[in-house]
């Protein structure tokens, strides 16, 4: 994703667009690891040293709460930040730390189906993200 269009998803859900939106989206985008809030700041640092790091954390939450990137927890209760926001789900080696993105339709499709066949009583479902915890081979 290119700055312009940072600033027209930012737009369109409602959001000034301000340098520090910008820079602290196109971080997670140039990341590209699921990064944690440390590793954002720690970028943020060295390329954009006026921001402050509590502008991070507030500019994570609004992007959050906005649905323009979205979090995921690791069994370490550590917090990423993932950029993709289309859905898939995520392989999670516990023991590296390692997360990678994984597209699957057949899975999406599976799990909805099965869902909706089950209706959890008193319970709807917004949205469906599987953690396949595992180790990658190198």
């Amino acid at each position: 994703m290119k700055t312009g269009d940072i600033r027209n998803e930012l737009t369109s859900k409602g959001l000034r667009v301000t340098p520090q939106r910008v820079a602290i989206m196109e971080t997670i985008i140039e990341l590209k690891n699921h990064p944690t809030a440390d590793n954002i700041i720690d970028f943020i640092k060295k390329h954009h040293p006026n921001i402050a790091i509590g502008t991070v954390y507030k500019v994570l939450d609004a992007l959050v709460e906005n649905g323009l990137i979205n979090k995921v927890k690791t069994d370490r209760d550590i917090m990423r930040y993932d950029a993709i926001v289309e859905p898939h789900h995520h392989l999670y080696s516990a023991e590296s730390g390692r997360i990678e993105d994984y597209f699957n339709e057949e899975l999406n499709t599976l799990l909805s189906d099965y869902f909706k066949k089950k209706k959890i009583p008193e319970f709807e479902i917004k949205d469906i993200k599987l953690q396949i915890i595992g180790n990658f081979k190198n």
